[in-house]
């Protein structure tokens, strides 16, 4: 049953959020931890310009992707190995250069103001996700927190989101997904949930091809865009 069959309850409305390239522009600390396992591999750091769109799928895609792009291939075992490396490096250096985008902690504010339980929906691991949202000042604004290890499933497999909202505990028939990735929009539309994405985060492609319902520019816009659609999965 998607999210759309549910009936209404007395639970609030939801907004449920990616992190990296949606609430937090973070490319500058992840690209360089990547940069950091491959000189440790003996490999050329890669440019923020060339490495940012490679962000979006987790720490591993990342990970696989640089090497690529450094012209090397990484069997499962060796991936593994680098990826216990990368969350070492990257958890002692999550915020030295990461920041919110300009307007999400007034949309956050507003957004709390008409009743809105807020949560995070991350492909970042559950423990990142928790201290750099500390960091950043803004962790209390969520009701949850929910990274790629919190459950057995993670975008975009939709249950990562539904369980978080259920976590959060919103209301899933008035829920909205806010994100910049395929990996967003994919499972949004397979929970049955609608979905705003912002153009300036992490994807290869512009994220109006993968077809959400509304794309903002500024977080500004967040609230107008969310009244369009919450109507609809309150009928």
């Amino acid at each position: 049953m998607s999210a759309l069959d549910r009936s209404p309850s007395s639970l609030p409305p939801i907004a449920v959020f990616d992190l990296d390239g949606t609430l937090a522009e973070t490319a500058g600390d992840l690209v360089g931890t990547l940069n950091a396992i491959l000189a440790q591999e003996g490999l050329a750091p890669l440019a923020l310009a060339q490495a940012r769109d490679m962000i979006g799928a987790g720490a591993k895609a990342l990970i696989r992707r640089g090497f690529e792009a450094a012209g090397e291939t990484l069997d499962d075992a060796r991936l593994e190995i680098l990826f216990v490396a990368f969350l070492d490096h990257y958890g002692r250096h999550l915020c030295d250069h990461s920041h919110l985008f300009p307007g999400v902690t007034q949309a956050l504010d507003d957004l709390a103001a008409r009743g809105f339980a807020l949560a995070v929906c991350t492909n970042k691991v559950e423990a990142h996700a928790l201290a750099l949202l500390e960091l950043l000042e803004v962790s209390g604004r969520f009701s949850a927190i929910c990274g790629r290890d919190t459950f057995a499933h993670f975008k975009p497999d939709p249950r990562h989101i539904t369980l978080t909202i259920e976590r959060a505990g919103g209301d899933p028939a008035r829920a909205v997904m806010v994100g910049d990735s395929r990996a967003d929009i994919d499972a949004a539309k397979a929970a049955g949930i609608p979905v705003i994405a912002v153009p300036f985060g992490y994807t290869d492609l512009p994220v109006e091809a993968f077809g959400p319902d509304r794309v903002i520019a500024h977080f500004d816009e967040l609230l107008e865009a969310v009244d369009a659609l919450v109507p609809l999965v309150r009928a």
